[in-house]
């Protein structure tokens, strides 16, 4: 469910937008809105996001920034009973094209390569004033040639360099177009009690759908629905055996969208509801 998209402004050098700023709202889960081979960075202006990597999930709140390099990602709701809740978002967008106006070398030639594709970022008073500046040329978009617009793009990564303390401005911009190969099993152990539909799983490991279950039942010898399946119910077995822990609370800590699939996935593997299950095995 893509989220409604509110007071959309945005700067663009050569039809590709560089800056932008939006309100986002109703939305469960979505892909990342950036879609070709960029990279970004997000400041969470107002509300929270969550982003699921294919190795973890990182939660955001308002003053927080998020890196992103191009990848596979998902934008998910902070509530995960509702799709209530709205974040405002200002984003810089670094394509591999553009940066190559802005710096002599070929950093393209570079290998550099971090060991992850999304960081949260701390916004200290160098990128809070940067990003109150970019929201003034946001609003004033009239005011913004294109020089400028290039100026104010390189003087962003020259800041995110500084604060990523990468040993050169070259290394950091290489490290955004070259990004982190994860082990397919890795993807699947911390995303499998999520609530990812099989296609976003195949999705965030970048492949075919068919690809994806292919691969899955060579790692695990049985279909993807069925392990995943048996993983949430054997943890939800474990959760229960605390009974300060709520069913409700079980049924979304598990990856469940509601209650009713919890039970009705639940009673299918074991025979019995949640709730009888825990009152006849505690």
């Amino acid at each position: 469910m893509n989220p409604l998209v509110h007071n959309y402004t945005k700067l663009e050098y050569k039809g590709k937008t560089i800056f932008s700023k939006m309100l986002l709202s109703e939305y469960k889960r979505f892909e990342k809105y950036f879609q070709e081979n960029e990279a970004c960075f997000m400041f969470i202006d107002d509300g929270s996001i969550v982003l699921r990597t294919p190795d973890k999930t990182l939660y955001f709140k308002p003053g927080e920034g998020l890196l992103a390099k191009c990848g596979n990602y998902f934008f998910e709701n902070s509530n995960r009973t509702s799709t209530d809740g709205k974040v405002s978002i200002i984003t810089a967008y670094f394509y591999p094209e553009v940066i190559l106006e802005l710096f002599s070398e070929d950093i393209f030639s570079l290998k550099y390569q971090s060991n992850r594709n999304a960081s949260k970022v701390i916004v200290d008073k160098l990128l809070l004033d940067f990003k109150k500046n970019i929201s003034y040329l946001l609003d004033n978009s009239d005011a913004v040639d294109e020089s400028l617009l290039l100026t104010k793009l390189k003087e962003f990564i020259l800041l995110l360099a500084k604060q990523e303390e990468s040993t050169s401005v070259s290394d950091f911009v290489s490290s955004l177009f070259n990004p982190y190969e994860y082990d397919f099993k890795t993807i699947i152990e911390n995303n499998i009690l999520s609530s990812l539909s099989l296609d976003e799983f195949a999705k965030l490991c970048d492949m075919s759908l068919a690809t994806f279950k292919r691969k899955f039942t060579e790692y695990y010898t049985e279909s993807p629905k069925k392990y995943i399946s048996t993983k949430k119910i054997e943890k939800a077995i474990q959760l229960l055996s605390n009974p300060e822990n709520r069913v409700s609370d079980i049924a979304y800590d598990c990856g469940f969208d509601t209650v009713k699939s919890f039970n009705r996935n639940f009673k299918s593997k074991t025979g019995r509801s949640p709730s009888e299950y825990r009152k006849n095995n505690n």
